[in-house]
């Protein structure tokens, strides 16, 4: 693993400190790793969206559409089979 220097005005370094202790960090290198993984994921995302805004309509988002959806998640919903409410209330095993 390679080793960066930041310098931050003190009132930031303050802040790091206050979410190292508050959200449970080890470091404030663990809290900034966290933060550079969130902005690599929001940087995908949003990668994602303009390619899917670029990309033609494959339906049009009609009643039928949203329809077809429905029906679709009601199908993949009956292949599991559904707990009776006896089994549902029974209080679970901890492991």
């Amino acid at each position: 693993m390679s080793t960066m220097n930041v310098s931050l005005p003190d009132s930031m370094k303050s802040f790091v400190d206050e979410q190292v202790a508050q959200r449970g960090f080890g470091t404030s290198s663990e809290y900034v790793r966290e933060l550079i993984r969130k902005d690599q994921d929001r940087l995908q995302l949003r990668e994602l969206l303009l390619q899917g805004a670029a990309s033609p309509s494959a339906a049009t988002a009609d009643p039928t559409y949203f329809q077809s959806l429905r029906d679709r998640v009601g199908k993949a919903g009956k292949k599991v089979a559904p707990k009776s409410r006896a089994e549902a209330s029974k209080p679970r095993k901890s492991a």
